[in-house]
């Protein structure tokens, strides 16, 4: 088994331990084993031991897979990117975290806007993708799911925001360096291939 993996199952164990264990004892137990995740999560990834403790310290209940929302909006054959303010200005398709209390629709609509200004009407779902499984660089620490929904502006125009310093559309064939901790260029060929050809099915995996 990969010791990414076996962390991030390590850490899952004990945050679930935490939540249900009334048992001081128990409870001592979970707390040193999230300790030994953190340190091993810090160790296979490109976070601090800091900063993923206190990440472990803020979730509670039954550990689930993070979620990422992505938006995928074509205008004149052409793909919307928004160059990121952090991994060295790389581009990628706007989106991030989703937020407690919100849709998956209504967090990639406040994405989108906080990213690059553009205010959008999410069409469709068309892919939900393991990071982990997509193979993703560089190793994170936690388990993340990414849903990507087509999506048409209409409204705003672009902006630099505190999150991206530009947005701009390109050519699928030719792409800008992208961030590939965010969006792969091949998950970029096979989605803008099923708008183009109207595929409906959505990817998963």
């Amino acid at each position: 088994m990969d010791p990414l993996a076996i962390a991030r199952e390590l850490e899952a164990i004990a945050q679930t331990g935490l939540h249900f264990s009334r048992d001081p004892y128990d409870r001592e137990r979970y707390q040193r084993l999230r300790m030994i995740a953190a340190e091993m999560l810090s160790s296979l990834s490109n976070r601090s031991f800091a900063d993923i403790l206190a990440w472990s310290k803020a979730e509670f209940g039954y550990a689930t897979p993070k979620v990422d929302t992505r938006a995928f909006i074509v205008s004149s054959n052409k793909i919307l990117l928004i160059r990121e303010n952090a991994d060295a200005g790389r581009w990628t398709l706007p989106g991030g975290w989703a937020d407690v209390n919100e849709t998956p629709s209504e967090s990639i609509v406040r994405e989108v806007e906080e990213e690059s200004g553009y205010v959008v009407t999410p069409l469709r779902l068309l892919a939900v993708f393991d990071r982990e499984a997509q193979k993703h660089p560089p190793p994170f620490p936690y388990h993340v799911y990414k849903l990507i929904f087509q999506c048409e502006i209409v409204g705003g125009a672009p902006r630099a925001t505190s999150e991206s310093s530009e947005s701009k559309f390109f050519a699928v064939d030719d792409l800008p360096e992208l961030s590939h901790s965010r969006v792969l260029p091949v998950q970029i060929e096979s989605l803008y291939e099923r708008v183009r050809s109207g595929l409906a099915e959505t990817l998963f995996d």
